[in-house]
């Protein structure tokens, strides 16, 4: 019997052995995984980056000519209200009227029929 455990210790070591090799290869291509794993992370990383700072600019250059655009018309009405100041008074009259009248019908329709003002 203790010839028989003799020689099942040699093939023990092997299997040992091998399971060794195998897991330090695992290992190494582990290493590498994750190694690929974080290049790639970083390359996304750097494309979003990227795309953010071309967003970011081309939306600052849009803003930047529309506010440009608005300053424009701003001051053509401006030029227009200065030169004409009693069509401007008339025109701003209108508008204040039509907005009260606006807000009395809104309140008129939201208003409980058996609580009239009258």
């Amino acid at each position: 019997m203790a010839e028989a455990s003799k020689s099942d210790s040699p093939q023990i070591d092997d299997v040992q052995k091998t399971l060794e090799k195998q897991i330090a290869e695992l290992r190494k291509e582990i290493t590498k995984i994750n190694k690929s794993i974080s290049a790639r992370g970083a390359e996304m990383l750097d494309d979003a980056s990227e795309q953010a700072s071309d967003f970011y600019e081309t939306a600052a250059s849009r803003a930047s000519r529309t506010a440009q655009q608005l300053r424009s018309q701003a001051q053509s009405v401006s030029e227009v209200a200065r030169e004409n100041p009693g069509t401007t008074t008339a025109v701003v009259g209108v508008i204040g009227l039509l907005g009260f009248l606006a807000g009395l019908a809104v309140g008129q329709s939201m208003n409980d029929t058996s609580r009239r003002w009258y």
